[in-house]
């Protein structure tokens, strides 16, 4: 399951200590305007080593597109994009080579498949996201085109929602050796009514999937979400009126189907799992050991991950936008026209 997407396909690949990461795209509409200075962008804001309170890897992560592109246009033909792994630190996962790391995916790798690249996660690095980032940024490209726009932002920090009250939880979780989570908001504005295919491919349904499918995410929301479970029907329903929906408690889809507003998630962000506090584990043979995870690490990764959910969302937003052209005709109306 490497590749995502039903019209516009994004298969990604490379390890986090491997040569490099990148996306290979099929299913890009021809005639976008692409350059790699269109995707350097979220790549900067997605990268390590940019902050005290981010992991000390220096990684430049400049982009190459290796094809599909041609005179500054897409062709219709597949994308290539890669990064290059410029300061891998291998030594740094040595003593951890057959120990299990609490919160990682070492156990259920190994159980999976028999064998795992112990160097930073490999495959289920953080990393990884690197790659759908790339991807994502594309899909930007091709939603501007279509008037739909897509922002993100951190709105919680372990419990706390003011920024100065957030960085203090980073910086005192990080002076302890430890690791905070927190809560990310994201919203496309100008996305037209209509997307999304009953009854087992809802919008919603493929937005929370996307966003899962983040290694760091274990909660999504739409709208009100959670909240609904405590309100009554007269306050969760929109009110619609001549002018249009008066509210949005549904975060812009009804029926799995696009409502025309906005449409808002929130996605929760667990504690980074690396952390320098002692824990238990075993290892490969059961036996059971206490370690403590040195090296570069992020005390929180909600501030990184925003980039990542939004390029997520636009993933699905314009495979869905593809895929209502074959049956509604969006591109003569303009509203998915490229």
């Amino acid at each position: 399951m490497n590749t995502f997407g039903r019209n516009f396909r994004v298969t990604t690949f490379g390890e986090s200590h491997g040569t490099a990461l990148g996306a290979v795209i099929d299913g890009c509409p021809p005639g976008i305007d692409l350059t790699e200075a269109d995707v350097q962008p979220f790549l900067d804001r997605r990268r390590p080593g940019k902050s005290p309170l981010e992991s000390a890897r220096r990684e430049t992560d400049r982009v190459e597109i290796l094809s599909g592109v041609f005179e500054g246009k897409t062709t219709g033909a597949p994308i290539a994009l890669v990064v290059y792994n410029r300061d891998v630190r291998s030594a740094d996962y040595g003593p951890l080579w057959n120990v299990f790391r609490p919160g990682h995916a070492d156990f259920t790798y190994q159980a999976k498949y028999g064998i795992r690249d112990h160097r930073g996660g490999g495959r289920s690095s953080g990393r990884e996201t690197l790659s759908r980032v790339a991807a994502g940024a594309v899909a930007m490209k091709c939603l501007a085109r279509t008037g739909i726009r897509i922002r993100g932002r951190v709105i919680e920090i372990h419990g706390k929602a003011a920024p100065d009250e957030m960085e203090q939880e980073i910086r005192a979780a990080m002076e302890a050796g430890d690791s905070v989570g927190g809560i990310v908001e994201v919203v496309a504005e100008g996305c037209p009514p209509g997307l999304g295919d009953p009854v087992f491919g809802k919008l919603d349904a493929a937005i929370a999937a996307a966003l899962m499918g983040i290694g760091a995410v274990k909660g999504v929301e739409v709208g009100e979400g959670f909240r609904a479970a405590r309100m009554r029907g007269s306050e969760m329903n929109d009110p619609i009126l001549a002018e249009g929906f008066a509210s949005n408690h549904a975060g812009g889809i009804l029926g799995g189907i696009s409502t025309g507003q906005e449409i808002v998630v929130r996605i929760a962000v667990k504690p980074t799992p690396s952390i320098r506090k002692t824990q238990r584990t075993v290892n490969a043979d059961g036996e059971e050991q206490e370690i403590s995870i040195s090296g570069r690490h992020d005390p929180c990764i909600a501030p990184r991950i925003v980039p990542v959910a939004e390029c997520m969302l636009a993933l699905v937003l314009l495979d869905c936008l593809l895929e209502q052209e074959k049956y509604r005709g969006f591109s003569e109306k303009g509203t998915g026209s490229y």
